[in-house]
């Protein structure tokens, strides 16, 4: 509960708190003796009243005395919700102020009448009276669906203004249980969900959803607009919980915690048993795709929704006007009444239409949030199946323009993780949570072509044909009965709203995000044409050298997508070549690539391997020509600036701080070393960095570090099936010569010319760890979000050694 407030507060009567000391004193010790609900009845009425106003108690104990005495068991109810509705005047007003307020505001304000009401059992009687009828088998009247509505009101609201009440509900796993049970009536389902969703969002330990009496009945009793404000509390439900610190999200942390827990979490339960509830995924396929009825007049929707969503952040408030706006509906006849008419109406009257769209558009974002964590979960490959199966791609493409991006909206937020509190509308909302959804489906997975329509995929087919290879496997097994209907795939139509988006948009994060993921796995020389021949180099390249662009999280997934598109592909960067046609460009590019190597060691990457593979291959006219024209090859052909790449990627990371974003500078430093080795180079690698360490007068420190990186790779990647195949597919380099490579360097033999202790004079072995954290250059720390990996080394499809 809550904790009582000092002697200057002004509700106790400021400097006069003393005398009213003895009153909190018999209320506390009733609270220890577990009186609950009832301590606040064992008050003489008398002294309560003589207090009342010195302590601006605003006569709520009195009125909790009497809802008390009015709701005994054979009471029928009728004054104590009469009683009820008087208590609820009092604390709505605070919950609507918290509700409104600034947010920094509203957290730093105190709300007097909802803290009497919690200390003198107001929160424990309500409990209690929900809870009757399963703690007493007396005959009893049944409690009113708007006596039970308004129970669960003056709880939320008593969360929503104190965090005590909430953590104190949460602690009642009965109490959150028997909520689930009142769901099942339609009119107090709102209050009981939104009550919920509060509670489980402090409660400490996840609640498991096998452990809700017939969940299965519950969930398929919904009707789809229940179903979708379920959603929300399911997003509390199999999502792991966001660890909040930094250090947590180190691979060592991680490592560690990976040890303990060996056995699913809650989370991956709770994901499985939504799965094996009949009817859930195509149901939610159906919510997320389903069209909404809309005015065609109203021209400025989208600046009206601005307007609205400060006030409408409330969800009881906003479900209040949508169940307005349902009567109005039914009153006035049925939804095939002619839209066009609307128009005409004055926007005041047509509120209620436009509370629709927000209504359908926040709970939306709901419903692709919890497909969004089901496809990356355990049971992906089940979940990509059914969503397959019940054309939820489809459905999408047919919305993108008239819902989810019928209009340029500006998006100058700041890009959040996947649990923080998100300030942004919902219309932002809703766009990043269908790209994030886009990524999820595309990313190493076969499905992917259904985010294209027949006619591309027959694109596809002759880019292959002309090419003279074959077929990507994935895309010859693609159901065409499953793919995307209309002029335009979903692919297509997001490359076309990528160009229009401001330079520094943080759309342009997630859109990138989104394109690479279809990118991503075995390198498609045909899925990288049909990019290509839509102008996405270009777009990429003058984000990157000509925009202006400042933002380092659009640089950086800007950088992932130009080193997708670009590997192995003797056309792009001919195109490249094209485009950056000045020394100027050229050095504007590197510029963007040196000022922060964590944002673009993806895209080096892709070049030092696009290299080696093009060198290999000078029997190709077409090849020799682009070796011998392109400046970005040729740059990265001079040993002196691969050198200076490796110097910096090792450099500027340490054991205790690889995460899984940074984890790829490693492995790009790896890339530059196996290439090396396989071109009988390593020795002379190995002793460059030596002579780096020595003329920046730091022996040794380089070269531990570097060793220290490969023990820990090795513990790492050797363990992990998923991501060992991803490095071996994004660098069609076989695993198996990674692993070599890195025992070849970890050797213990001081004799051989590719051990790294070779290059480690004896003073300078095991230096110690501190000294270990230096920097020959600022480095950079700024990464990406934890929830969305920039450089996650993650599964991917065989491909060979070349």
């Amino acid at each position: 509960m809550a904790t009582l407030l000092g002697p200057e507060s002004p509700w106790m009567g400021g400097k006069k708190w003393s005398r009213n000391r003895n009153i909190v004193t018999r209320i506390r010790q009733s609270q220890i003796a577990g009186r609950g609900f009832s301590r606040g009845t064992q008050l003489p009425e008398a002294l309560l009243q003589e207090r009342d106003k010195r302590a601006k108690w605003h006569g709520i104990p009195i009125l909790l005395q009497e809802l008390y005495e009015s709701s005994q068991l054979n009471s029928d109810y009728t004054r104590t919700h009469t009683v009820l509705k008087e208590l609820s005047s009092l604390l709505s007003m605070e919950a609507m102020s918290f509700v409104t307020e600034d947010r920094k505001t509203a957290q730093e304000s105190t709300f007097p009448n909802t803290y009497t009401f919690d200390l003198f059992g107001g929160v424990d009687l309500l409990v209690e009276l929900l809870m009757r009828p399963t703690l007493t088998t007396l005959q009893k009247p049944k409690m009113n669906d708007d006596l039970m509505k308004d129970c669960l009101s003056v709880l939320y609201n008593c969360c929503i203004c104190t965090e005590g009440v909430t953590k104190s509900l949460a602690s009642r796993d009965d109490f959150v249980l028997f909520l689930f049970t009142l769901m099942t009536n339609k009119k107090t389902f709102l209050q009981t969900a939104t009550l919920i969703e509060d509670i489980l969002g402090v409660k400490k330990e996840m609640i498991q959803l096998e452990w809700i009496p017939n969940l299965s009945g519950l969930v398929q009793s919904f009707d789809q607009q229940q179903l979708a404000n379920f959603c929300r509390i399911l997003s509390v439900t199999i999502s792991e919980p966001d660890v909040g610190n930094d250090d947590k999200h180190t691979l060592l942390a991680k490592n560690a915690q990976q040890k303990r827990n060996t056995s699913p979490s809650r989370a991956e339960v709770n994901q499985v048993t939504l799965l094996n509830i009949p009817g859930f995924i195509e149901r939610l396929c159906k919510l997320a795709t389903r069209k909404v009825s809309e005015a065609t007049g109203t021209s400025n929707f989208l600046q009206e929704l601005e307007e609205w969503y400060t006030w409408l952040d409330n969800t009881l408030v906003l479900d209040a006007l949508m169940q307005i706006a349902t009567d109005e509906a039914e009153h006035s006849s049925t939804e095939s009444s002619d839209e066009s008419t609307l128009a005409t109406i004055p926007l005041r009257h047509r509120l209620p239409q436009s509370m629709k769209m927000v209504h359908e558009i926040m709970y939306k974002v709901e419903v692709l949030y919890v497909l969004c964590v089901l496809l990356m979960g355990r049971q992906r490959n089940q979940v990509h199946k059914m969503l397959a199966e019940f054309r939820l791609i489809p459905g999408l493409n047919n919305l993108f323009e008239k819902l989810i991006w019928r209009k340029y909206t500006a998006s100058n937020h700041v890009v959040h993780g996947q649990h923080e509190n998100c300030d942004c509308s919902p219309e932002i909302s809703f766009k990043i949570q269908f790209l994030r959804l886009l990524q999820s489906f595309s990313d190493h997975h076969e499905n992917k072509y259904l985010l294209l329509n027949a006619q591309e995929l027959n694109e596809l087919s002759a880019i292959s044909l002309k090419a003279n290879i074959p077929e990507v496997e994935a895309l010859v097994n693609t159901d065409r009965s499953l793919v995307c209907d209309g002029k335009k795939g979903l692919l297509t139509r997001l490359l076309t709203v990528m160009k229009r988006e401001p330079p520094d948009s943080s759309f342009r994060f997630w859109q990138a995000r989104a394109v690479e993921s279809f990118l991503r796995g075995a390198t498609s020389y045909a899925d990288q044409m049909f990019l290509l021949k839509r102008g996405l180099l270009e777009h990429i390249l003058f984000c990157i050298i000509d925009s202006g662009c400042k933002s380092r999280d659009v640089l950086q997934s800007y950088f992932d997508l130009l080193g997708e598109l670009m590997k192995f592909n003797t056309d792009a960067f001919k195109r490249f070549n094209k485009y950056v046609n000045t020394e100027e460009k050229f050095q504007v590019f590197l510029t963007q690539i040196n000022s922060s190597l964590v944002d673009s060691n993806m895209l080096v990457r892709c070049i030092v391997l696009s290299l080696d593979r093009f060198e290999s291959q000078t029997e190709d006219v077409k090849v020799v020509e682009v070796l011998s024209e392109c400046c970005l090859l040729s740059y990265m052909a001079r040993v002196e600036n691969r050198l200076s790449f490796l110097f910096r990627l090792v450099n500027i990371i340490n054991v205790q701080t690889l995460t899984q974003e940074n984890v790829s500078c490693l492995n790009t430093s790896l890339v530059i070393l196996m290439l090396a080795r396989r071109r009988g180079k390593l020795p002379f690698y190995l002793n460059a960095l030596r002579e780096k360490e020595y003329a920046e007068k730091y022996p040794g420190c380089l070269l531990n570090n570097f060793h220290n990186l490969l023990h820990f790779w090795q513990h790492h990647y050797l363990n992990k099936d998923k991501d060992s195949t991803c490095l071996e597919n994004s660098s069609c380099i076989p695993f198996s010569f990674w692993k070599e490579t890195v025992s070849v360097l970890l050797g213990e033999d001081r004799t051989s010319s590719c051990a790294i202790i070779s290059y480690i004079d004896e003073p300078y072995m095991e230096l110690d760890r501190d000294h270990l954290v230096y920097s020959l250059e600022t480095p950079q720390s700024r990464l990406v979000p934890q929830h969305h990996p920039a450089h996650a080394e993650s599964s991917c499809t065989w491909s060979s050694w070349y």
